[in-house]
């Protein structure tokens, strides 16, 4: 299996510093700052990668789920909120809330659901962020058939 990389810089201090971060495959390529991590900042910041990168691990996991039972999906679509909270120690991320929605013919709400809450469990990014508590909210949309 091949191993993925990126990479960040920062230069200054906390607060007036400035950084950059880049995905090893050419995909982003581009800044963050104190104000775009714990303000409303231009940039990104590492909870939103997170978030993307486990948003996209869990699509994909629900999708080999259902299909593996023998419902593939017309599609899935998720948003991960990453909440980045003051802790006594510092900051912490202390939860992740996943909204899925899924388009898939031929499946019943209580086989959707359970396979849904396998996938959260069996995502890669799910099993990497074990620390942290990872909450659920998926829909089962009806097809158009």
């Amino acid at each position: 299996m091949p191993i993925r990389s990126a990479d960040a810089r920062w230069e200054g201090s906390l607060r007036e510093g400035k950084g950059t971060m880049r995905l090893a495959g050419g995909a982003y390529d581009g800044p963050y700052s104190f104000s775009s991590r714990f303000e409303d900042g231009t940039g990104t910041n590492p909870e939103e990668l997170l978030g993307a990168a486990h948003a996209g691990c869990f699509s994909m996991a629900l999708s080999g789920a259902l299909g593996r039972a023998g419902h593939d999906p017309e599609s899935v679509s998720t948003t991960a909120a990453v909440h980045l909270d003051k802790a006594e120690s510092g900051f912490a991320i202390t939860r992740i809330h996943l909204t899925t929605t899924a388009v898939v013919p031929g499946i019943d709400q209580a086989q959707f659901d359970q396979i849904a809450q396998e996938a959260k469990q069996n995502c890669p990014v799910s099993k990497a962020l074990a620390g942290v508590d990872i909450t659920l909210d998926a829909t089962l949309e009806a097809t158009l058939a």
